[in-house]
């Protein structure tokens, strides 16, 4: 599965054969994004809500979307750094992903790795992000139950409400509640989402410390709570659409982009025009124009036609 997903972050091409074929016997896991800023002790949590997890018989890929470098892409934060304890365990997948370049840190291949991880068998996947700019709203778009995670007396109800942030909570998590200003805290949330418009779900807010253990039971009560929530109501198949919307609009996205940006590379009166005007709107409708209208690659359009042929 790690040569796999490999594969998926360096955007090769059999990629699409490969998730095609498992298609039929993947089901996808169920997806929880953590969320939060810096300091909130994510990863200290996650490590419990895995062991939490595991004791009940539960298989657990986490996904880790760490920063990376804008040349190699690669993923600075190493997976080995993380949850050292589960490293023999076989029923626990940690793994390291970078942004690959994607606003927000949560990539096409971060999706794509969640489906392999559902065909291997999972019964879980985590999704953390490192708490930093549009990710911690990207989540939401992929995981089933977002968790925001907070701690007392750093100011993160107010940073939280700023970004936004309180929208997207299906839980709210206060980490680190034997700290002073800890009931402070859960009031500020309570009087924000009494403000919000009245929804069918209202977040729960749990208070864990997650160095002892404390609350973390309760964490995933919540979260199970959610879950049949979404389907008693229906809105787990609508968000199942909307996730498979999403990636198809991306991948339209990468392979437009990839296209567009090798004509430009390859055309040097494309490039001439694009200095001459200094505004780059001809030259986009001439690279539009040169492909037909299409700016999907013959490599990624031909996949599903040899397909048919095939059958």
């Amino acid at each position: 599965m790690a040569r796999a997903i490999s594969l998926v972050e360096q955007r090769d091409p059999s990629v699409r054969h490969l998730l095609e074929s498992l298609a039929d016997r993947a089901r996808r896991p169920y997806v929880l994004g953590f969320t939060g800023a810096p300091g909130t002790g994510k990863s200290t949590l996650v490590d419990g809500v895995v062991r939490l997890l595991r004791d009940g018989g539960q298989s657990v890929a986490v996904i880790a979307v760490d920063p990376n470098s804008p040349y190699s892409g690669g993923a600075i934060l190493g997976d080995r750094i993380r949850m050292q304890a589960h490293a023999l365990d076989k029923g626990v997948f940690i793994r390291s992903m970078g942004a690959r370049g994607h606003l927000g840190g949560l990539s096409i291949a971060t999706r794509e790795a969640i489906r392999l991880i559902g065909a291997f068998g999972f019964d879980r996947v985590i999704l953390e992000t490192v708490g930093v700019g549009q990710s911690e709203l990207e989540v939401a778009a992929i995981a089933d139950s977002t968790l925001v995670v907070l701690t007392p007396g750093l100011g993160d109800g107010v940073q939280m409400i700023k970004a936004g942030i309180m929208e997207i909570a299906d839980v709210f998590v206060l980490n680190k509640a034997d700290l002073p200003g800890a009931q402070k805290t859960v009031q500020e949330i309570r009087g924000m989402l009494s403000m919000g418009p009245r929804l069918a779900w209202r977040p729960p807010i749990v208070q864990a410390v997650a160095t002892t253990g404390s609350g973390l039971e309760e964490v995933l009560a919540a979260v199970e709570e959610h879950r049949s929530h979404l389907e008693e109501s229906g809105e787990a198949r609508l968000r199942a659409e909307a996730r498979l919307k999403d990636e198809a609009a991306d991948l339209v996205g990468e392979w437009a982009r990839s296209e567009a940006r090798r004509l430009l590379d390859s055309e040097r009166p494309l490039a001439d025009r694009l200095l001459r005007d200094r505004i780059p709107y001809a030259a986009a409708e001439e690279v539009i124009r040169r492909r037909g209208n299409t700016l999907v690659p013959e490599a990624a359009s031909s996949g599903g036609e040899e397909e048919r042929a095939d059958a």
